[in-house]
């Protein structure tokens, strides 16, 4: 499984070309990643979703990372039930972003490219602007692999960030729900088994004070 927990997103909604494998992953700033997840006050949501591919996952490894979007029909070989969403904020849908979060294969070992964006975000959650929310990080994958341990392995992904934005920024881990949603909620709807890196992402949600 390949990721993003992309912090994919996520979390969104530019279409950009997919890069070269070479290429770094395209996530956004720190202040983009504030004005994504800022309540405006209207009801659409606001948001990014940058597209990079993760690096040095099998075909055959669970993917992960993650994302708030339509649930797609159930594989028939496997059934990975996304937690229910926490309320989004009064006024309409949650804010949110998309971020791809690079881990190492099969594992929830972030590389050095992850903690690069995973720094941006960061800033983004313990800045003023964003201090009196609550966030809920969602790991999301692709369809390759086992649906089962694609979840588990989405799950741990999510935490795995949670970790690291409380270990290094100092965000208080009670605002931060980690959940795993495996191959639910796919940005870019697939059959089983296509690596899709689109859909390897983490995603960051508002859900509110």
């Amino acid at each position: 499984m390949r990721v993003p927990f992309a912090l994919a997103a996520a979390a969104l909604g530019l279409a950009v070309a997919l890069p070269a494998p070479g290429q770094a992953q395209n996530n956004p700033s720190s202040e983009s990643i504030i004005q994504s997840l800022k309540p405006t006050g209207g009801a659409t949501t606001r948001g990014i979703r940058p597209v990079g591919p993760d690096v040095g996952a099998a075909p055959a490894s669970p993917s992960a990372t993650g994302g708030a979007t339509a649930a797609r029909p159930m594989r028939p070989h496997g059934t990975a039930t996304a937690a229910p969403a926490s309320a989004p904020p009064a006024g309409g849908e949650a804010p949110s972003v998309n971020l791809t979060v690079q881990f190492r294969t099969g594992s929830a070992e972030l590389t050095p490219a992850a903690e690069h964006t995973l720094d941006e975000l960061g800033k983004a959650l313990s800045s003023s602007s964003l201090a009196g929310y609550r966030f809920r990080i969602e790991g999301h994958t692709d369809t390759v692999g086992n649906p089962v341990q694609n979840k588990t392995l989405s799950q741990r992904r999510a935490e795995a960030v949670v970790e690291y934005l409380a270990g290094k920024f100092s965000v208080d881990r009670s605002k931060l729900d980690p959940v795993g949603m495996g191959e639910e909620g796919l940005l870019v709807p697939t059959p089983g088994q296509t690596p899709e890196p689109r859909n390897r992402r983490v995603t960051v949600v508002n859900v509110g004070a």
